[in-house]
């Protein structure tokens, strides 16, 4: 990786190297996850780890419940029981309630995920309890649409690295510099599965890297191949 190229350019050597680093690892969404347990891991991992989304998603499946029409036949109860490993369960609860119904307003779940993107991505923003970046997953991963999901670790690392709009800018600011600058690299790709795809593994490999190498306290810098150009590393 050379120091001083493009924002295009850089984009482009820090998916490779990333995808160099992490390949190995697996990842929950990728790259033929459920749709409904998509939306469901999406809704339930807001303020909490994967580790208990998986526990609950556990429950749900042996209730056999991760199917909309199941769910919305659940008790207030017992759904709340179901999802209560994922913390802050009648909130989510609430949220998964609210997700159905939006979908049963558009004539089901698929007919839902089926809409345009930007129409999509509108009502889920509109549902109860659903921010930018669960809007923006449930485009990504469920309706297999074009949509780049950014989180706080996409602003720790490109942060760290000297790109980006800066690590308190907002939701939309960052959204604008990734996706434009894929656009302006090679990643121009007019197919729109392609592009999908290509969204998807940028995003999970910033989770991975900054889960298991750019963390927030004790970043392993020494195991970085992209300290080189860095100018948070600790040398």
């Amino acid at each position: 990786m050379t120091a001083g190229g493009s924002p295009a350019d850089e984009l482009l050597a820090i998916y490779d190297e990333l995808e160099r680093i992490h390949a190995w690892r697996g990842w929950h969404w990728w790259p033929d996850a459920d749709p409904f347990e998509v939306v469901v891991g999406s809704i339930l991992v807001q303020n909490t780890s994967w580790t208990n989304v998986e526990r609950a998603l556990e429950r749900l499946r042996a209730a056999k419940a991760l199917d909309p029409p199941v769910m919305a036949a659940l008790s207030d109860e017992k759904l709340e029981e179901l999802v209560r490993p994922s913390g802050q369960y009648r909130q989510k609860a609430r949220k998964l309630r609210a997700f159905l119904a939006t979908a049963e307003r558009h004539g089901g779940f698929e007919a839902l995920m089926a809409l345009p993107a930007e129409k999509l991505r509108a009502e889920c923003l509109a549902t109860w309890g659903i921010g930018p970046e669960t809007a923006d997953c449930i485009v990504a991963y469920a309706a297999r649409q074009p949509a780049f999901v950014m989180d706080a670790y996409t602003a720790r690392l490109f942060s760290r690295l000297g790109l980006g709009p800066g690590e308190s800018a907002g939701y939309d600011a960052w959204q604008r510099f990734l996706v434009g600058g894929i656009r302006d690299s090679r990643f121009t790709i007019h197919d729109s599965a392609a592009l999908r795809d290509l969204y998807c593994r940028y995003h999970a490999l910033i989770v991975m890297h900054c889960k298991h190498t750019c963390r927030k306290r004790a970043p392993k810098c020494g195991e970085c191949s992209l300290a080189i150009r860095c100018p948070a590393a600790t040398r």
